[in-house]
């Protein structure tokens, strides 16, 4: 199915004081270059949409140039919120797009073929998610006290790509609209309209990079993979 990609990369960096995380280094590429490089690799990806902040499209840009980046159909400026932002790349998919992909910037190492299988299941289940089991028991705290403890067999931690069928994706964006909504992950835009989605089993290599540790993590990873 043809597969559009919008990739969100707008936030502010603030726990990487300030330094824009996609456009660090990472090997011989950028952050971002990796990132944009696993989604070109994807048969199934028809284009790519990047959504950024202003002052960082130019360089983005440059970087897909560099990274010989055949896919990329635009980039375009972020919202106030992660939904706002990928809304803004929503509206630059092609007409005939069958699935939405939204994959967060600074997840460089996904696997194009972790990408693929995402894609399969949320053709056949209508939404999917990457995501790996948890590996330490969780415990839910309420005033400093533990409340709960869920079993950690049904425990999983969400990544991205999380894809949908285009259908599905705009029905949860206008119910969230609809009743003022704001959400931090896309599988609960589907979830909030009745949409079982599948969880796609990745791997650990799967990072975000969030702080400046995780840049030596990823480099690490990088070279093992």
């Amino acid at each position: 199915m043809n597969t559009s990609v919008v990739i969100v990369c707008a936030g502010n960096s603030t726990r990487m004081g300030g330094v824009n995380k996609i456009l660090m280094p990472l090997g011989d590429r950028l952050v971002i270059g990796h990132t944009m490089l696993a989604f070109e690799r994807s048969p199934s990806i028809r284009e790519i949409i990047i959504v950024a902040r202003e002052c960082d499209i130019s360089a983005i840009k440059a970087e897909a140039e560099a990274a010989g980046i055949t896919k990329l159909k635009t980039c375009t400026a972020g919202g106030s919120s992660r939904q706002e932002s990928v809304i803004n790349g929503m509206r630059c998919i092609s007409k005939d797009t069958e699935l939405i992909a939204v994959h967060d910037g600074a997840r460089p190492l996904v696997k194009p073929e972790h990408i693929e299988k995402t894609v399969k299941d949320a053709s056949v289940f209508g939404g999917a998610t990457l995501g790996v089991p948890v590996k330490d028991t969780i415990k839910v705290v309420d005033g400093g006290l533990i409340t709960d403890t869920p079993p950690r067999n049904t425990l999983y931690i969400t990544q991205t790509p999380q894809i949908f069928k285009k259908k599905i994706y705009f029905e949860g964006v206008d119910f969230a609209l609809e009743h003022g909504l704001d959400f931090t992950d896309d599988c609960q835009l589907a979830e909030a309209i009745g949409c079982k989605v599948c969880m796609t089993t990745g791997d650990y290599t799967n990072i975000k990079i969030t702080t400046p540790e995780d840049i030596k993590i990823a480099e690490t990873l990088l070279n093992c993979i």
